[in-house]
């Protein structure tokens, strides 16, 4: 059970991973063609000039090289105009779309409404995900300790965790709830993430734009400045191996790409999402989906680190599956799965209650944590009226979860809050319920 949350403020070590630098178009992987509609459609949405830098800088290409090109072939097709210049170089030229222009790009945008950083290329993400593959994460018993240190474990339990993260496959958490299985994945989470990598912004597949950078789960990590940047390739942008929660919201949709009819682009699934990390699918059992159709989507990946998604012409695409994947439950693993998909789980472990004697020590850190001074006559009360007499198992929750009910009655009685057998007493009884 955790005590409490840490952000993971410290900086990760940056990938090893170099971004390429990128002095031609032909370096990109994409088209001349591919690359004029995109700076044509940033032009009408610009609606007024721009310069050659902000279209580098949104487009997230070089414009030596690779921009200047394009904008030729604009200006030579009358897409655009030049309406001034802000220094020397074309870079500081200022660009307007013509008449013409506005056209095509009202054509464009019927195809799809994508403006943003330049897509990389199918073969470009895989070569990338090889190259910073989840197994160059090396977990070890000191760190995993640290990352623990506030959760109240069975030996036997930590001593199942560790070699578990550090498989970089799949993971099972059963047992009870309230014993702390999201707090230990989370934890796993946390170690996970003290490395980098990066992703692209978006891909190109067929055509097709998929979406995977995502400011909700990815967290971008600072690089530092060099002077020869503007030549790199920063259609890439480095994160926190990534670490993405689901729950109850999870059907077999949301795990493959998702369309969108109105911009005509797509949004990178979960799995994608959390490709160089760590996937949680929490409270597993509890999605609108049936868990054994849910499990069946997973056979695949899990025994070949690939996965296959669909686009809406009906092709299939391959893509990297390197996901720590975590199922965490607190159903009855019989009730959920058979033989043949645990076979395929490298790692099953149980988060059970907690001895009396980690009972205690919960008890203990919750009352320093909260400001109550912690007395063993109370906790003996507590632990003969309710878990004794009425059969109650313990849960690693109920020590924080008491004392908040505690609190609360002590706050409204204008009293201070302490192990008083009358605050326990009515804290109890307002908190369990007889099911």
């Amino acid at each position: 059970m955790a005590v409490r949350e840490r952000e993971n403020t410290a900086a990760p070590p940056l990938p090893e991973f170099e971004l390429p630098v990128l002095r031609s178009i032909e370096e990109t992987g994409l088209s001349l063609s591919f690359l004029a509609d995109l700076v044509l459609k940033l032009l009408y949405y610009q609606g007024q000039g721009i310069t050659g830098f902000e279209i580098s800088d949104a487009i997230k290409l070089p414009f030596n090289g690779v921009l200047e090109p394009v904008m030729d072939f604009l200006k030579s097709e009358q897409f655009c105009e030049v309406t001034g210049s802000g220094g020397f170089g074309e870079s500081s030229y200022q660009y307007a779309i013509s008449d013409k222009g506005t056209t095509k790009a009202r054509e464009l945008l019927e195809r799809n409404m994508y403006v943003g950083p330049a897509p990389v290329t199918l073969a470009q993400y895989r070569r990338a995900i090889e190259l910073q593959a989840l197994t160059q994460v090396s977990i070890h018993e000191r760190e995993m300790r640290e990352a623990l240190r506030d959760l109240v474990l069975e030996e036997k339990t930590f001593h199942q965790v560790g070699p578990a993260a550090n498989s970089a496959r799949s993971l099972f958490l059963f047992g009870p709830p309230g014993n702390g299985k999201t707090s230990i994945a989370k934890a796993i989470g946390s170690v996970v993430m003290k490395g980098a990598i990066y992703i692209p912004y978006a891909i190109l597949v067929e055509g097709q734009i998929i979406k995977v950078y995502d400011q909700v789960n990815h967290e971008q990590v600072e690089l530092p400045r060099r002077s020869s940047s503007r030549s790199l390739d920063h259609r890439w942008i480095v994160i926190r191996r990534p670490m993405v929660m689901a729950g109850g919201e999870l059907t077999l949709e949301t795990l493959d790409l998702v369309y969108n009819p109105i911009s005509k682009t797509y949004e990178a699934p979960y799995q994608v999402r959390a490709n160089g990390g760590m996937l949680l699918i929490d409270d597993f059992g509890r999605q609108m989906v049936r868990p054994h159709d849910l499990l069946n989507r997973w056979i695949v990946p899990l025994e070949n680190k690939v996965d296959y998604l669909t686009l809406q012409t009906g092709s299939k695409i391959e893509i990297p599956f390197d996901v720590l994947i975590v199922f965490s439950t607190n159903l009855e693993p019989r009730d959920l799965v058979d033989e043949a998909f645990l076979r395929r789980i490298r790692h099953k472990i149980h988060v059970g209650n907690p001895s009396f004697e980690n009972y205690r020590k919960l008890f203990k850190r919750f009352c320093k944590i909260k400001g109550v001074p912690y007395d063993e006559q109370g906790l003996v009360y507590i632990l003969k009226e309710y878990y004794q007499k009425r059969h109650i198992e313990p849960r690693a929750c109920h020590p924080r979860d008491i004392l908040d009910e505690l609190i609360d009655i002590a706050h409204y009685q204008q009293v201070m809050p302490t192990m008083h057998i009358d605050l326990l007493r009515r804290a109890c009884e307002s908190y369990f319920v007889e099911l």
